[in-house]
């Protein structure tokens, strides 16, 4: 591991003590796993864009969408 320095204003810095203190970790393993999440909501809204773009550029045929409707439909109780 790295160390870096990070600079954040003082009511950041203290609602990073409290939630490190009430998860039990200390401020560094914190920031370490809110990183990796905000790093991999990133990752999953860049899959979602270049979904949306492809889905544009050739959208699926209403054939084709008519046989996923069935399969997509939650089965009667």
């Amino acid at each position: 591991m790295e160390t870096i320095q990070v600079v954040l204003d003082s009511k950041l810095l203290h609602a990073t003590e409290r939630a490190a203190r009430k998860t039990g970790r200390n401020r560094s393993a914190l920031i370490r796993d809110a990183l990796r999440e905000h790093l991999h909501r990133l990752e999953i809204h860049e899959l979602e864009l270049r979904d949306r773009a492809g889905y544009l550029k050739q959208p699926p045929d209403e054939r084709e969408c008519a046989v996923w409707d069935s399969e997509a439909a939650w089965p009667e109780e």
